[in-house]
């Protein structure tokens, strides 16, 4: 069966003044539902005060629990924080890290909301509260793992890479559209932008490349994977030009190294833009069962070594 977590609150009514597809998640849930027994479901906990406040600025943590957001931090999130989506932003981090905890026993592991990686220490931004990524990177390196997050949404990494740098037990890759938002870029450990209009077979080449070096530098214990699907041709926000046959070989690849050096994989879902929101969310779910099919076949159990999938 295929991990993933999910909590209902992860679905929940867009707010005013919202540009946010709210409906996403839900059509995520839905579509996986009708996978029958091949999910296993897992629900997370809102992550403790003291994971988030590592990470974010302690003022900050307190007006989004408060649900008492600055209107001018509101703007660049791009969303009202009220009750609702301050409790959702708690249980994100924790989805992430219990997807991480899951996969490092099973091979692999999704949740099926996060990838905020644009959220900074005092201030969220689009479309990101709490940045999950190095809310789950940060505890998982205070336990000893060594976390590499391999982001491959269209837009850079940038809170992700700015609230980690400092931690060396945290790596971070982010390949995307050099003229996409954000403007300022961070510096990931390695970073590989894109000219726009960059297809399957150019964008392939870019990661195979550069990641698998990665991999072996840093010798990490987990990969949490940003497979955001906005790399799409007709994405909405996207200004790269993947095929969905070019996202499936982007997920393949990066399970099959993965399971050739016998890391586990946690997945969230990251970003994806459109009118459509059930052709969207059947690209998230996609990248959901193609890596959880991938660990089923490859996985061989942590500290085994010599694994070979997809």
């Amino acid at each position: 069966m295929i991990a993933v977590v999910h909590h209902p609150d992860y679905v929940t009514e867009a707010p005013a003044r919202s540009t946010y597809r709210w409906g996403k998640n839900g059509a995520i849930r839905d579509l996986l539902r009708q996978e029958g027994d091949r999910i296993e479901w897992h629900a997370p906990v809102v992550a403790p005060r003291s994971w988030l406040e590592a990470v974010h600025e302690p003022e900050y943590v307190a007006e989004v629990i408060r649900a008492d957001v600055p209107r001018a931090k509101e703007r660049r999130i791009g969303f009202p924080v009220t009750a609702k989506v301050a409790q959702r932003a708690q249980l994100v981090p924790g989805g992430t890290y219990l997807a991480a905890q899951i996969a490092i026993e099973h091979g692999f592991a999704a949740n099926t909301a996060g990838g905020s990686h644009h959220a900074l220490a005092d201030t969220g931004a689009g479309f990101c509260v709490f940045n999950d990524l190095a809310i789950a990177a940060a505890q998982l390196a205070v336990e000893g793992r060594r976390v590499l997050v391999v982001d491959l949404d269209v837009h850079q990494g940038d809170g992700t890479a700015a609230l980690t740098a400092s931690d060396p037990g945290i790596a971070t890759y982010s390949v995307h559209a050099e003229k996409n938002f954000p403007v300022r870029k961070a510096r990931s450990t390695l970073d590989v932008p894109l000219p726009d209009g960059t297809g399957d077979a150019d964008y392939l080449e870019a990661v195979q490349s550069t990641l698998p070096v990665l991999i072996d530098r840093f010798e990490p214990d987990i990969i949490l994977y940003q497979g955001g699907v906005d790399p799409f041709a007709d994405d909405r926000l996207g200004r790269l030009a993947l095929t969905d046959d070019g996202l499936a070989a982007r997920d393949r690849l990066v399970a099959a190294l993965a399971l050739a050096r016998n890391l586990p994989v946690a997945s969230t879902v990251g970003g994806g833009y459109g009118d459509d929101v059930m052709a969207i969310a059947q690209r998230h779910v996609a990248v959901i069962l193609r890596l959880g099919e991938a660990f089923e076949r490859g996985w061989s159990g942590a500290g085994t070594g010599g694994a070979v999938g997809a």
